[in-house]
């Protein structure tokens, strides 16, 4: 057995070997105990290359899995590693800056709500009194100051009851009692028979007539239905007797007045006199 053996490896490195002589050809004896020599080593080389590679399969077989688990492995260490990173135990991490922030911000924010929500009720404390001190103003009371067209009805409304109530003419004394009840209320209408009383005793002796005109007057004041004025007027007296004279005078006075219906009234008269 180990000669044939070693008969055939013989004969193999004798047919591997270069030939010595040039255009030698192999013997054929040799070739062909060379090639059946050579199958059964290359059946035998065939199943170890074989083995080989069942082996190396199974261990890629193997590693698959275990990559695979030794991957989970690694990826759940990294997430715990980043877990504790972003964790309040380890407070000077990187992944805690944000955190850090976001609980900052959760603790400051009703801080700042609270300071808000002082500060608008005091702007609203300061805000009702402030509003409350201008509607006490009397400035603020007058719609004189304000109102255009009332102001100017009323000085309409007021300039005639003094051209009617302070004109007497001695022909027609009823005239003047009319005016009296049409335009005064009050006061008024017993001061008004008092300013007029020396007119109405000497007015039928001397033929007298009273004529008065306003020339200007402003609203001094006007508040609803109340309202006071200063009254410019000129006043004519003119005798008509057998001397005829008219004389002249200025009148400045002021009066209270109050709305009745759809027309001012005269409710009481300053003469400024004490």
């Amino acid at each position: 057995m180990s000669t044939t053996r070693h008969l055939v490896n013989r004969r193999r490195r004798l047919a591997t070997a270069p030939p010595r002589t040039p255009g030698a050809e192999p013997d054929p004896a040799s070739a062909q105990a060379t090639a059946t020599a050579t199958e059964p080593q290359a059946a035998e080389d065939s199943a170890t290359a074989a083995t080989a590679t069942a082996t190396d399969t199974d261990a890629a077989s193997d590693t698959g899995p275990r990559a695979a688990q030794d991957t989970a492995t690694d990826l759940d260490a990294d997430l715990d590693t980043d877990a504790a990173a972003g964790s309040d135990t380890a407070p000077d991490a990187p992944g805690n800056a944000p955190r850090d922030k976001a609980s900052r911000l959760r603790v400051g924010l009703p801080a700042v709500l609270c300071a808000l929500t002082v500060l608008l009720g005091a702007f609203a404390v300061w805000a009702f009194a402030s509003a409350g001190d201008l509607r006490d103003e009397p400035a603020r009371q007058n719609a004189a100051l304000t109102d255009i067209g009332r102001t100017s009805e009323v000085k309409g409304r007021i300039s005639e009851a003094v051209g009617a109530v302070f004109s007497y003419d001695y022909a027609s004394p009823a005239r003047s009692d009319r005016a009296a009840s049409t335009y005064l209320t009050g006061r008024a209408v017993r001061q008004h028979k008092d300013m007029l009383a020396d007119v109405r005793e000497q007015a039928p002796k001397q033929k007298l007539v009273l004529t008065t005109t306003v020339t200007e007057s402003g609203v001094e004041f006007l508040d609803g239905d109340r309202a006071r004025l200063l009254v410019f007027a000129d006043q004519s007296n003119t005798r008509t007797g057998k001397d005829e004279e008219t004389t002249y005078a200025a009148a400045m006075f002021a009066v209270d007045a109050v709305r009745r219906g759809d027309t001012w009234l005269i409710a009481a008269i300053d003469t400024f006199t004490r």
